[in-house]
């Protein structure tokens, strides 16, 4: 820190949870030196300039080790790799997961499956890697971005933990996954970087995964109200409701009119899509809530007030978005508005603006009204 002090006219420190965080004016006959950018790279930790001049600099550096707890993360993700399969495997109807009746028949339904998936069967349930595979693949990058992002900025953040859910519970096996942020985000950068990555890059994976989808699915001609998406669980069609971008791939690359039966990589590419579409609705500590503080601050809870009423109003053709609302307030300790950042009045650079940009985009194209008819 001393070798940099020359270059700056003024500067504060100070401690963010396990993280020190220095926040610097440079002197105007540093900006752009070559010897303060030597000195910047050989900072035991991370930095960032805050505007397009190079005037003020903010720098980050860890005071304690982050320990990841691989073990827990290792046994978390291969339970969630076993649902997965089985999941996949359910709906491929090469396995029907043992179902008893009443609460306590469904979690002796799930002790089953794992108590079976152990004792050998687990073999069965490998038909289901092409569902499972490209749905982990969607989540774990999304996560991935999150967690890179905030090791961007040396935010102290978890790898990510995956929420494993027999099939017996879940058609698709999981409940996502996430990444638990220990160190305050300094600024709106920082948490519009982070909430951000997350969805753009499982968006990516998700448009490669539905176009692999498509092209193994077919149309199938049964009479139905429209011409809507389905799967077979458990010898029973599901009904799956449309997103504007999974209605163009569909019809681009599946032309015709009658009901598609997706096949179990369009199915996960659909999850993937959906789950995309509900983390940028702009509530609370959603990453819709993250880049609307982001971008907005105080005033994402105006947004997030508008999100409340509209997803109200879907409610009442798609109850499901009742517990999505609930949903968002438990996670955000009862209210919608986003928590506010260690240093909320610092403005974005104008760059941060396409980002957030990108994800209102992404949202629009990805949200699902009626998830499930």
């Amino acid at each position: 820190m001393n070798d940099l002090l020359p270059h700056f006219t003024a500067w504060r420190v100070w401690r963010a949870g396990t993280r020190e965080v220095v926040d610097a004016h440079v002197a105007p006959t540093s900006r752009g030196s070559a010897v303060l950018l030597t000195g910047l790279k050989a900072w035991p930790g991370k930095w960032y300039w805050l505007d397009a001049d190079r005037s003020r600099v903010v720098l980050v550096r860890p005071l304690t080790a982050d320990r990841p707890r691989w073990v827990l993360h290792g046994i978390l993700m291969g339970l969630t790799i076993l649902c997965t399969l089985g999941a996949g495997a359910v709906l491929a109807g090469a396995y029907y997961p043992p179902l008893h009746p009443g609460l306590s028949g469904i979690l002796l339904g799930a002790w089953d499956f794992l108590r079976d998936a152990v004792s050998g069967n687990w073999r069965s349930l490998l038909v289901g890697w092409s569902f499972a595979l490209p749905l982990l693949a969607i989540l774990g990058v999304h996560e991935l971005g999150h967690y890179l992002a905030a090791r961007r900025y040396a935010i102290d953040s978890t790898p990510p933990y995956f929420i494993p859910v027999p099939p017996t519970l879940s058609p698709i096996g999981s409940l996502g996954a996430f990444i638990r942020v220990r160190s305050p985000v300094v600024d709106r950068r920082q948490l519009l970087d982070v909430g951000a990555a997350g969805p753009l890059a499982g968006f990516v994976v998700a448009i490669a995964v539905l176009v692999w989808g498509y092209l193994t699915s077919e149309r199938i001609p049964i009479v139905v109200g429209a011409s809507p998406s389905y799967v077979t669980l458990v010898g029973q069609p599901l009904f799956l409701g449309e997103s504007v971008l999974t209605r163009f791939l569909r019809d681009w690359l599946l032309p015709g009119t009658e009901a598609v039966h997706l096949s179990l990589p369009a199915f996960a590419g659909w999850v993937g899509v959906f789950i995309t579409g509900l983390n940028l609705i702009p509530l609370s500590q959603l990453d819709g809530g993250h880049v609307t503080y982001g971008l907005l601050g105080r005033n994402q809870g105006k947004v997030a007030l508008l999100a409340v009423v509209g997803l109200l109003w879907l409610a009442q053709t798609s109850p499901t978005w009742y517990v999505w609302v609930v949903f968002a307030f438990v996670v955000g300790g009862g209210r919608v508005q986003h928590p506010p950042v260690l240093v909320a009045e610092r403005g974005m650079p104008p760059s941060r603006w396409l980002v957030g940009l990108a994800c209102v985009v992404v949202f629009v194209l990805t949200f699902v009204p009626h998830p499930f008819k």
